[in-house]
């Protein structure tokens, strides 16, 4: 189990009740086991971070970015962020919010690509 900050837990539940719309849209997608019978969870802490979505037997967490993520400054948290996550073993991947929105089909088959190989290396 990974570890995470507590303060993290009690905002994490906050975040849940709070859903974007491209989280509301790919939650739909992604709850219920509906990509090769991998469980998703949203809003989870890990370490010091919230992760959008987190898949633990795939070891993928998918961030969502709202148009600040674009700005020099949250690239570079964004950037440490991931860097910390793959030194805990997870794999990260990144969609925008008007991606997810828009191409939504393109997004889970990228997901579902991902899953596959992931949880093929980990049988």
């Amino acid at each position: 189990m990974l570890s995470y900050q507590h303060k993290n837990k009690i905002n994490a539940r906050k975040l849940r009740s709070n859903l974007t719309d491209a989280e509301q849209l790919l939650r739909s997608k992604l709850r219920r086991k509906q990509i090769r019978n991998i469980q998703f969870y949203r809003q989870k802490p890990i370490g010091n971070f919230i992760v959008d979505f987190y898949a633990p037997a795939a070891k993928l967490v998918i961030e969502l970015d709202g148009g600040q993520h674009f700005e020099a400054e949250y690239k570079e948290k964004d950037l440490k962020r991931d860097s910390h996550l793959s030194r805990l073993g997870l794999k990260v991947l990144r969609f925008d919010n008007l991606e997810v929105l828009q191409y939504t089909e393109a997004v889970i088959d990228k997901i579902f690509e991902e899953v596959f190989i992931l949880s093929a290396h980990s049988f």
